[in-house]
């Protein structure tokens, strides 16, 4: 695991704003501090995950959190909440049509700062 100091080294590099302001939300909380790791990697070495392998490894009602982008390959069957830097078009339309609830990492952190009943899909 990275040191603080070092997520935010490395989150000053980063020029996407959005991106950034997550980082250092979740480096402030503990319980988030796994998701700052993984935010602050190289673009190239961030998670990209597909519909399909998100249904593979999630359960009914789960929520989780996805620290890079959610991708439409496939579809999804299960009701769950996903959390996620990015979403492509067409994932998150078929995530809303399978009755998901879909939410920014950054809305999260605000909403649930102790990370309570969260999966980090990495």
């Amino acid at each position: 695991m990275k040191s603080k100091t070092k997520i935010s080294k490395q989150a000053k590099r980063k020029t996407n704003e959005q991106l950034v302001k997550t980082i250092l939300a979740a480096k402030k909380q503990e319980k988030w501090l796994e998701v700052a790791h993984e935010l602050s990697k190289p673009r190239r070495k961030r998670i990209e995950i597909n519909l399909n392998e998100l249904n593979e490894l999630v359960k009914e009602g789960e929520k989780v959190i996805v620290p890079g982008k959610v991708l439409s390959l496939g579809r999804i069957d299960k009701k769950i909440s996903v959390c996620a830097l990015s979403f492509s078009k067409q994932a998150k339309e078929k995530l809303i049509k399978a009755g998901c609830t879909i939410n920014t990492i950054l809305n999260e952190i605000n909403k649930n700062p102790s990370a309570k009943g969260i999966r980090i899909i990495k």
